[in-house]
């Protein structure tokens, strides 16, 4: 089944992107460009793990309709029969535009180049996007995040890589003891490198200045995302609220504290750091 998610309706496109198109990078806007005011992305959703944004993140960034393809349902087809499932789905499609790597068809029997062969359809085939002499491609994107390397993340992401997340109930220790937090449960995004960052929080539509702490807990050895707004914020929260979580410099690896005293004069440091790295940030 297609699921979409747009104001453009199925007969009414006439140029398609195709890919996975998971964390919508540099590479990927290379092919929106190509897209015209009727264009939309095929999203083939293969992906069963962790990812990198959902589908109202990309339409958001690439200010186009998003159709959605869970790979199973296809996978089976030959690379005619796919391409004649394109032509059934989208009766006016005109022009068709995919990465250079780009394969179709059962045990991916078809590249590229063999979609005009095979279709009729204009297809545009865009070359291969490099950054800093890197391919840029959705794997390389989160080996930066697994290393706590977020500033590289965001520049071949062309943004701040962000999570989106549910406020949650948590200890009550902070508020009482250290400093209160906001805790969050990862709505199946994939998490940079334990530890603590300089971040923002977008709270109904609002941005907050903060410094989050991913990791396992000390104090209860419980994995847990806990982010400390460092400025004014006056909201009321409620628990199952959703909000999303843009991560802008790592700061540190987690530590284990002999006592609470040790662990608040650690946090004081990092708000302080964190606040300096955010007064330069937009």
């Amino acid at each position: 089944m297609m699921n979409f998610s747009t104001i453009l309706e199925k007969n009414e496109v006439k140029t398609l992107a195709i890919g996975c198109f998971d964390g919508l990078h540099l590479g990927h806007l290379e092919l929106v460009k190509k897209l015209d005011k009727n264009g939309a992305l095929l999203v083939i959703n293969k992906f069963k793990g962790e990812i990198l944004s959902d589908d109202k993140q990309r339409q958001e960034l690439s200010q186009k309709a998003i159709f959605t393809l869970e790979f199973e349902e296809i996978r089976h087809l030959r690379a005619g029969e796919f391409l004649n499932f394109l032509k059934q789905e989208f009766v006016n499609l005109k022009h068709i535009v995919v990465g250079y790597d780009f394969v179709f068809g059962h045990n991916k029997e078809a590249l590229a180049f063999d979609i005009e062969r095979l279709s009729g359809i204009k297809t545009s085939i865009v070359p291969e996007f490099k950054l800093d002499g890197l391919s840029v491609h959705t794997s390389l994107i989160k080996n930066f995040l697994a290393r706590g390397e977020v500033r590289k993340a965001e520049r071949f992401l062309g943004r701040k890589y962000s999570i989106k997340a549910k406020l949650v109930k948590g200890q009550g220790l902070g508020k009482k003891e250290l400093f209160a937090t906001l805790n969050l449960r990862n709505i199946n995004y994939f998490l940079p490198k334990n530890g603590v960052y300089a971040s923002r929080i977008k709270v109904r539509q609002k941005c907050f200045k903060s410094v989050s702490f991913l990791g396992v807990r000390s104090t209860d050895l419980a994995f847990s995302i806990e982010t400390h707004i460092v400025e004014e914020f006056q909201k009321e929260v409620r628990v199952g609220e959703e909000v999303e979580l843009f991560f802008v410099e790592f700061l540190r690896e987690n530590e284990k504290f002999s006592d609470l005293k040790a662990l608040k004069e650690k946090i004081k440091q990092d708000i302080k750091q964190a606040k300096e790295i955010l007064s330069d940030e937009r």
